[in-house]
This record gives C-alpha cells, sequence and structure tokens, in this order.
C-alpha cells in the first residue's frame, strides 16, 4: 500500500537514509543480510521494479505524485504480498518494529527546494526511491549460459562502472563479474549513469575467499572460458584478432582507473588485447575501451 506523507520535518528519522548515511551504511544496513540502495530518477526506478526489487520508500517532489509517479506508484500498490513479508522479516533482523498486518510503503514529498536541503543535492528529475538490495547469485550460476562476460578489476569511480554496464547491456555482453575492490553498481550515481541497466544485465562480484587473479580465473577456466586483458603489450593482439573472436566462451577483462590491468592479471590471460588507434593516442578512458571492445567482441561476433 502506498501512503503519500507530506514532509513537515527535515531532521525527521525515517528520513535519514536519504541524508545521514553514506553508501556503505546504506549496503550494511540489514548485515548480514543484503542491505538497500538508492535510486534516482523515474527510468531508473521503474527499471529496477522490472528487475522485481522492492521498494522500502520514496523521496520526491510533491508535484510527481500525480505526473511521473503516477504509474510507477500503481505499480508498487500491486506488490505481492509474499514479497513485503519477506521484507519484513529483515527489518523485524534490523529491530525495525514498524510494521503492520498490511505494510506500507511511504511517499515522503516536498517541493524541489526543501528536498534539495534534505539530500544536500539537486535531485535528477526529482525523485529517489530506497530500495531492498536483492541477492546476488554465484560466479558459476552466473556463467552457466553466458557466452560473452566482462570483468571489472579494480574499477573504482561510479560514473565508470555505470557507463561500462550501460555499454555491456547494448553490445551484447551477457553478464558482469566484478572484483570486491570495484566500485558497487548500486551506488546512486553508477545506477544513474548506467540508465539503470545495472538492473538489466546480471552481475555479480568474485568471492572474496576466492583469490584474485589465480582462483578466480580458475573458475573462469573451468566453466570454459578463454580470458581476453584489454593491456597495451608488445604481444598485444589487434581486437579484431580472428582466432580470439571465435572463441565459443570470451571474458573480456578489464582494469582500474589509471594503472590498467595488474601485471599478475595479463600473465593470467589467454590473450592480451589492444585496440588500433590513431594520432599518437595509445589509451582510453575504461568506460570508452569497453564500449569498443564490447562492440567488437560482442556485437561482431553475433553477426
Amino acid at each position: 500500500m502506498i501512503n503519500i506523507i507530506e514532509i513537515k520535518d527535515l531532521d525527521a528519522p525515517e528520513l535519514q537514509i536519504y541524508y545521514n548515511l553514506n553508501e556503505a551504511q546504506l549496503f550494511h544496513y540489514f548485515e548480514p543480510k543484503p542491505g538497500i540502495f538508492i535510486a534516482e530518477s523515474p527510468k531508473v526506478i521503474e527499471r529496477v521494479l522490472d528487475a522485481g526489487c522492492v521498494p522500502m520508500s520514496f523521496l520526491m517532489e510533491k508535484k510527481h505524485v500525480e505526473t511521473q509517479a503516477k504509474e510507477i506508484l500503481a505499480r508498487c500498490e500491486k506488490l505481492q504480498s509474499r514479497d513485503i513479508k519477506q521484507i519484513d522479516k529483515m527489518e523485524v533482523k534490523n529491530g525495525n518494529s514498524n510494521m503492520s498486518a498490511e505494510r506500507e510503503i511511504p511517499v515522503y514529498t516536498a517541493e524541489i527546494e526543501v528536498l534539495a536541503k534534505i539530500t544536500g543535492y539537486q535531485l535528477t528529475r526529482g525523485m529517489l526511491c530506497a530500495m531492498y538490495r536483492p541477492a546476488l547469485p554465484s560466479v558459476e550460476q552466473l556463467c552457466k549460459n553466458a557466452r560473452r562476460v566482462a570483468i571489472l578489476e579494480n574499477v573504482v569511480n561510479p560514473t565508470n562502472v555505470g557507463a561500462i554496464f550501460r555499454s555491456a547491456a547494448a553490445l551484447g555482453m551477457d553478464a558482469v563479474l566484478l572484483t570486491p575492490a570495484c566500485a558497487d553498481p548500486l551506488y546512486r550515481r553508477a545506477s544513474r549513469v548506467s540508465m539503470g541497466t545495472v538492473f538489466q544485465i546480471p552481475w555479480t562480484y568474485f568471492d572474496k575467499n576466492a583469490c584474485w587473479p589465480d582462483g578466480a580465473m580458475d573458475v573462469l577456466h573451468k566453466l570454459g572460458y578463454k580470458t581476453a586483458a584489454m593491456a597495451l603489450r608488445d604481444d598485444s593482439v589487434s581486437i579484431d584478432d580472428e582466432k580470439m573472436m571465435a572463441e565459443e566462451k570470451l571474458a573480456i577483462v578489464l582494469g582500474t582507473e589509471g594503472d590498467g590491468l595488474a601485471d599478475h592479471t595479463i600473465a593470467d590471460c589467454d590473450y592480451t588485447v589492444k585496440i588500433p588507434m590513431t594520432h599518437g593516442v595509445d589509451s582510453l578512458n575504461v568506460a570508452a575501451a569497453s564500449a569498443v571492445a564490447f562492440w567488437q567482441l560482442g556485437m561482431k561476433c553475433e553477426q
């Protein structure tokens, strides 16, 4: 059930998830269960709902209740009771006793200037939604039927993570794997930059107990993958290498901003790959490089 609440107190404790908790605190909100994340803008929120996530609350500009948010709120009214019961169990574990037989989803509203005072920033399209995090699949589950996967090694900028996900979803990747040091794809900025595609393409983290790159590479090889490191080396092959493009299952490995892939990671990969460039340019931003790689090794391989 939806409950529209006009904000009277800017410091109300029920609003603290929007103004007083950082991304890490949101992530661990229900620890050891999955936490929560903030989705921003109607487009992203729609894609989150499409992915089956359940909203905890909304914060939005008052006028949007009957405009941009109208269909979104109507969808939330139809949430299955089993989804709500599952969430209620998580909240009890977290010590939240504010429950009822028919759980309400609060929609906190105010004018745009008031919302900016609460959050400390200007909302994109005047809308935020706190969502319960879904449980992530294992690497083995994710890769079972995937032919092309992207691997991000220690990509720490949420903007780059979001842009890479958008390219992966658009350009033929079946899944994305991240090392534990990567920025969280569900960070507000990452999911917004991705235009919600973090909820359209399957992804997960490598287990922290699986040593990267050795242990994780062993898992990929057992699953039948060849690995391609995006790196500029003397032995690098061109991105249109016919043998590599013909591989049945290929994992494309992209490195952190600045330093790129670790030497050990490159040494463990089956291919080292470069993008031919002109005008003396020797590298691209990791997000730009990912788009080129996904087009060549994802989309073109399907043609």
